[in-house]
């Protein structure tokens, strides 16, 4: 059977033979065993219902023993035969190309050079998941593959409920990830319902499908250092040989060491998976690998004498790092974390004094130790983070819930107010005002052809864009439009493809669309052979309401409320998305953030140009009209700029009150 007629088959018709787990590739850790035996049959019956019930008997043991062992059920037997990859769009059979186009998408999502753990279907963050099982993927890719123009396929965490009859102007796919009721959002929710079988944490881009490897927060991540380094060093000051200290080589963590190559330090990122810290070494992430904490201080000292700039992996524990360096003296300009500590009780964050191995076996056989062995761990952090804060040290929290999770295990994290953490997050520092409250945000595309020219091409086409934007554009983002020109211009010689041929920059509503529009334009013409999907981060002005990171700089009260980002997919869908997605969770954990994202297949027609035009401006502007009613003042300079080039365009704006009317009232 070949690749085309595998994808058509969906369940099999006959039972394949039973697959092991391969030891070639990093596993998702074994769960904790949370269900009642009663609830562990409910979960297997759940499973089995994908398969003739002839085939029972065999799967219902076999199912238990991975409930038993692995403390979820991923059907490892049901793993296709064929490699995983983004193949060209014309290698996927579909009625559509914007159903190839998510198929393509789904693929490079599971692909082992991009998901962390493959065979599990989870591609970042530890938990993010792009199916619950190998039925769901199969039976999703089979329905994709039978999709017409007027049928919209409905995926419940990861369960293809079906297609449904619907129009052409209609998404084609509707994802939700993790939409509990609000009292079930606890930690302990996620891992019983998601061994249930009936939900999953779809991090991001994960269970959205639009995960493009590392590069995908790599530029995100550059801006941030480049920009903290604006702020602690002098205008005469060269980031070269200053120092970087962070941790997490994962999914979306191994984008430090090459962002901080691109800023033009040192980096120093620990991690204690040998085995994800290895695959950044290969993929050429990061430029050495240290085992040893004293040829890691050594080979510092080095890097500072010289104005190095080098990314230098550190396979350990970064609370080890941070209590050495204080005792060597070693002065740290920057640091940060970006270990998965939205789950950190599951693999995310790894205690001090732990190995790898024995973490693991203790997080799956005694969760209450383990719990107290991470908040231990974090407390012990932030007392390191806290010498060295006072000898000058930036820290930053990257809006992994560090902060969040070291305040609840006691750690001296909070400011004198009791209220708000003694470190500010980057958003509140630098990305929020310098970036979303202006409208700049991850937008990313994806060459559907698999062909490296035609990414080379787009590079070109965003480039003639932004420079041409850039000429007219006011001073207020005249530094975020030089950032991004530079980095699209570098993009290509910093080797950040890894899967498909994907691009990222931040553009603002004007950036956007010009550039899709011109993509679009290009392939009318025949100068680029191939759609191009368009997508972002749901890490974006208005994908995501994030008290802790996306809104941590929205200060009128509405930072733990979720009307943004339930409206921007609502928008997004009738305004022209192919897909849409909104889940419960992804970046700093389950019950913390509600998060929305779309894609969008470009293919040259005047149907795409008209939707790009029509749904690129609402996707930015309802962010900014919300950080604006905010009273944030860059977001309220963005959006009257805005409505004086849009005159459809009326946002209620606020009345700015003085502090003398609000004196001696209570």
């Amino acid at each position: 059977m070949n690749f085309k007629q595998e994808i058509q088959t969906g369940i099999p018709a006959e039972l394949p033979l039973k697959k092991e787990r391969s030891s070639n590739v990093s596993h998702a850790p074994n769960r904790k065993q949370i269900l009642s035996i009663a609830e562990k049959q409910l979960a297997i019956r759940n499973a089995l219902r994908y398969f003739p019930t002839e085939w029972h008997a065999t799967l219902a043991p076999e199912f238990a023993e991975e409930l038993q062992v692995f403390g979820r059920i991923y059907m490892y037997r049901f793993q296709p035969t064929y490699e995983m990859y983004a193949r060209p769009i014309s290698d996927y059979p579909a009625h559509t190309s914007q159903a190839a186009a998510i198929m393509l998408m789904i693929q490079n999502n599971l692909d082992p050079a991009v998901a962390q753990h493959p065979q599990e279907l989870i591609t970042y963050g530890g938990n993010g998941a792009v199916f619950q099982n190998w039925a769901q993927y199969l039976l999703t890719m089979q329905y994709l593959s039978e999709m017409t123009e007027e049928q919209t396929l409905h995926m419940y965490s990861g369960h293809p409920m079906g297609l449904f009859p619907s129009s052409k102007e209609a998404p084609r796919v509707v994802v939700t990830n993790g939409m509990m009721i609000p009292n079930y959002s606890k930690p302990d929710d996620w891992e019983k319902y998601n061994a249930l079988g009936v939900t999953q944490y779809g991090q991001m881009t994960a269970g959205s499908f639009m995960y493009i490897g590392p590069q995908g927060i790599v530029h995100g991540t550059a801006i941030t250092v480049m920009n903290a380094f604006r702020k602690v060093l002098k205008t005469t000051e060269s980031s070269a040989g200053k120092l970087f200290l962070t941790a997490g080589l994962g999914g979306m963590s191994g984008a430090q060491p090459k962002a901080g190559n691109i800023a033009g330090c040192i980096t120093i990122c620990a991690e204690v998976n040998p085995h994800a810290a290895k695959k950044r070494f290969e993929q050429g992430w990061v430029d050495e690998l240290i085992q040893n904490l004293d040829t890691l201080v050594k080979r510092t000292k080095e890097a500072k004498e010289n104005n190095e700039v080098i990314s230098l992996a550190f396979i350990g524990n970064v609370v080890d790092v941070w209590e050495r360096f204080y005792k060597e003296d070693i002065y740290i300009h920057l640091g940060s974390d970006q270990t998965s500590l939205h789950n950190p009780w599951a693999g995310g964050y790894y205690p001090v004094g732990l190995s790898f191995e024995d973490a693991n076996v203790m997080m799956n056989q005694d969760p209450k130790a383990f719990k107290a062995k991470v908040q231990e761990s974090l407390r012990r952090h932030a007392d390191a983070i806290n010498l060295h804060t006072k000898k000058g040290t930036y820290f930053f929290d990257y809006g992994n819930a560090f902060l969040l999770e070291a305040s609840r295990a006691g750690a001296d994290v909070m400011a004198e107010n009791s209220i708000d953490f003694k470190y500010p997050s980057y958003v509140q520092d630098i990305l929020g005002p310098m970036c979303f409250d202006y409208g700049f945000g991850p937008f990313r595309w994806v060459c559907s052809s698999g062909n490296s020219e035609d990414l080379r091409k787009t590079d070109a086409i965003a480039l003639r864009v932004l420079k041409a934007i850039k000429e007219e554009a006011p001073v207020e983002i005249q530094q975020q439009l030089q950032d991004n020109i530079k980095w699209i211009s570098e993009a290509e010689q910093n080797k950040l493809v890894v899967g498909s041929q994907a691009r990222i920059l931040y553009a603002d509503a004007e950036g956007r669309a010009k550039i899709a529009l011109a993509f679009n334009e290009a392939i009318a013409n025949g100068e680029l052979s191939a759609p191009i999907i368009l997508g972002r981060d749901h890490h974006d002005v208005s994908g995501t309401d994030s008290p802790y990171r996306e809104t941590s700089n929205v200060t009128d009260g509405s930072k733990f409320t979720a009307d943004m980002a339930i409206h921007n997919v609502i928008g997004d869908s009738f305004r022209g998305a192919t897909w849409v997605s909104i889940h419960n969770g992804g970046g700093v954990g389950w019950g913390e953030v509600t998060n929305g994202g779309f894609g969008m297949v470009l293919d040259g027609s005047n149907d795409a140009e008209r939707k790009l035009k029509n749904m690129l401006f609402y996707d930015v502007n309802n962010g900014i009209s919300r950080r604006s009613w905010a009273r944030n003042k860059e977001a309220m300079f963005a959006i009257q700029r805005e409505m004086k080039r849009t005159p459809t365009l009326k946002v209620t704006f606020p009345n700015l009150v003085e502090d003398k009317y609000l004196e001696n009232l209570f």
